[in-house]
């Protein structure tokens, strides 16, 4: 279905009954990246949803440049989708952009978090002080702050490098439909231009937060992922006030939910039910 808030347009699947878990997605995905997911919680008890986040898929690219796709808007998004949608709370899993997303939603409202699973992307703090492996494995980041270079360098020779950058998604000929229509791959890359400027990644001495002590926390890393590092997760144990599991998915690329379903479903919904 189409939810309209308060100046975007988004497109969300929800579907069962039962307590709310909130499926959101990172770069350059939709909600169509937890459709292993979403059938195994419904028949779990579980009503899910999944919404493709303002500048991916079928959701509306709000004009503004960057600043309308800073994380903040993200959060605000999901916070009117569960009022939209009459839910108080819910357990909130992100992967990737998804991941800080739905941390940011835990930090300003805990209240309404039920519980928390992050996969792929850790807390910021973690992921910034990982060491230099880390540093290597980010390079795109700093790439995809440059508006115009990036889109050139990423579009060039029918879009040989984005291919290359998601040679092992699973499903990338779909996600990489929309980001080659008109505006669609700029309006992926502000999400990295409002969230991560380099001023944000080269500042070690930015204070950073812990997620809230309230809200019990999963990290879920795959032994595949080539853009973040076992440490950047694993050391969110520090930057953690409450409760926290971490566990490692085997034999799964960055896209770990597509590449190990019946795992990572084991894992949520044992978490979920671990919490209420």
């Amino acid at each position: 279905m189409r939810i309209e808030l308060s100046d975007v347009t988004l497109d969300v699947e929800v579907s069962g009954e039962g307590p709310a878990v909130l499926l959101v997605h990172g770069f350059p995905d939709s909600h169509e990246l937890w459709r292993h997911q979403i059938p195994v919680l419904n028949a779990a008890g579980f009503t899910t949803v999944a919404p493709t986040l303002r500048g991916f898929g079928g959701s509306d690219r709000p004009a503004g440049g960057p600043e309308a796709y800073h994380p903040a808007k993200h959060v605000g998004d999901l916070v009117q989708l569960l009022d939209h949608l009459e839910i108080d709370r819910a357990h909130l899993v992100g992967h990737d952009w998804g991941s800080g997303i739905v941390q940011g939603f835990a930090q300003v409202l805990p209240d309404r978090v039920q519980s928390l699973s992050i996969l792929s992307v850790g807390h910021f703090a973690a992921i910034r002080n990982a060491g230099w492996e880390q540093k290597q494995r980010s390079w795109y980041m700093l790439l995809f702050q440059l508006p115009e270079v990036a889109e050139a360098w990423l579009a060039h020779d029918d879009h040989a490098h984005l291919r290359e950058m998601l040679g092992e998604h699973p499903d990338r000929d779909a996600v990489l439909a929309p980001l080659t229509a008109p505006g669609g791959l700029t309006a992926a890359l502000n999400i990295y231009r409002a969230g991560l400027p380099a001023e944000v990644q080269f500042a070690p001495a930015l204070p950073l937060p812990p997620l809230p002590e309230q809200v019990p926390v999963m990290g879920l890393w795959s032994t595949g992922d080539r853009f973040l590092t076992e440490r950047s997760m694993a050391d969110t144990a520090e930057h953690v006030a409450g409760r926290w599991r971490y566990e490692r998915v085997e034999d799964a690329g960055h896209w770990l939910q597509l590449d190990q379903p019946e795992k990572v479903n084991d894992l949520l919904l044992s978490f979920l039910k671990e919490n209420g």
